[in-house]
């Protein structure tokens, strides 16, 4: 009998705890993805700035580079200054901006890349995507997944809270997100991962169900394992689809239609979820994941994020244009603007009684 298998790409180590920062460089010489010390270290002018002397300790040989956004330009900017240079590996020392700028241009030199999140605002820190600004607004990129992941729970706390808020929201919407998978493979035909999907059902699960908050370690050592785990699953379903659905349709609308004001990821991801469920007759639920979302300080109207009932409405209308070819519960009613307005007024009514 033959034995069948497939080669998940994930991390060789993963490493979440408090001080994870200080054994960064006994980590990769023990992983043998750098014995030689020789690491390009991607960072922001701002916190990597500030981490840069601690890390300074335990990877002397180092080169630093400073990124300047998460644009395609920034990362191609980033790889240009590291081409020609016998590195391991990149590390990228940052939050979600950081780390996509530095997987693209890791992949463009031919690096491995290994991940250091300073916050955990969304499951791209462990993902085998890089959404990048570009000159049409913003595009995801196909790149290798980290080779080694650390999150320091320290350096998590320190950031502003609303990071982790973010990372809330993104992981929780995992359970929108495999609904409308499941729907379009009850519709369309498409084929569902059954192990991404049940990675990624796992991950928000986890977080929806902790009792615990932003400032508990265990509630943190959660989060963070759901966000690996979600990226996990994209890796083997090979693309976005077990964390992304409705709820991210409805995010990238807010980020391309009113860029200035847009609701961080995870605040979008976490309310278009929420409207998505009570969209697909899951009253129960989406009361549930608002109750859940309400406790931890996150959006679940569009006035909480400084938005009118009209511009919401203009958000769900356009979201289905954000990923053609995408089926999810959007896109199966293909509501009109007015019928999107008489749903919101009947999900405030459900999530507020």
């Amino acid at each position: 009998m033959p034995v069948l298998t497939r080669l998940i790409p994930s991390p060789v180590v993963v490493d979440i705890r408090a001080g994870a920062l200080d054994g960064l460089g006994a980590l990769l010489a023990d992983q043998r993805i750098s014995s030689s010390g020789r690491l390009a270290v991607a960072a922001s002018g701002g916190s990597g700035v500030a981490l840069r002397k601690r890390l300074s300790v335990t990877l002397p040989d180092a080169d630093w580079f400073e990124v300047g956004g998460g644009s395609i330009d920034a990362a191609v900017t980033l790889a240009d200054a590291m081409h020609g240079n016998r590195y391991d590996a990149v590390v990228a020392l940052g939050g979600g901006k950081i780390i996509d700028a530095s997987k693209y241009a890791a992949a463009r030199v031919g690096l491995p890349l290994v991940a250091v999140a300073t916050n955990l605002s969304h499951d791209g820190i462990c993902s085998p995507v890089a959404t990048l600004d570009n000159d049409n607004g913003r595009g995801s990129y196909g790149v290798p997944p980290p080779i080694a992941l650390a999150i320091d729970l320290d350096v998590v706390r320190e950031a502003p809270s609303r990071f982790v808020r973010s990372g809330i929201g993104d992981a929780v919407s995992n359970i929108n997100a495999i609904a409308d998978w499941e729907l379009s493979h009850r519709e369309t035909g498409e084929r569902v991962d059954g192990l991404a999907a049940a990675m990624a059902r796992t991950a928000g699960e986890a977080v929806l169900r902790h009792t615990g908050g932003i400032g508990d370690d265990d509630f943190l050592t959660t989060l963070a394992e759901a966000l690996v785990l979600s990226g996990i699953a994209m890796s083997v379903s090979g693309d976005s689809r077990p964390a992304s659905g409705s709820c991210h349709e409805i995010l990238h609308a807010f980020d391309l239609l009113f860029p200035q004001r847009a609701p961080a990821h995870g605040e979008g991801a976490g309310l278009g979820a929420t409207f998505a469920m009570h969209l697909r007759g899951a009253t129960e639920q989406a009361g549930l994941v608002a109750e859940v979302l309400r406790r931890h300080g996150l959006p679940v109207l569009a006035a909480d994020v400084d938005f009118t009932e009209a511009e919401f409405v203009e958000v769900v209308r356009y979201a289905p244009q954000t990923r053609p070819g995408r089926y999810t519960i959007l896109e199966h009613l293909d509501l009109s603007a007015t019928e999107i307005r008489d749903a919101y007024a009947d999900y405030v009514k459900a999530i507020s009684s």
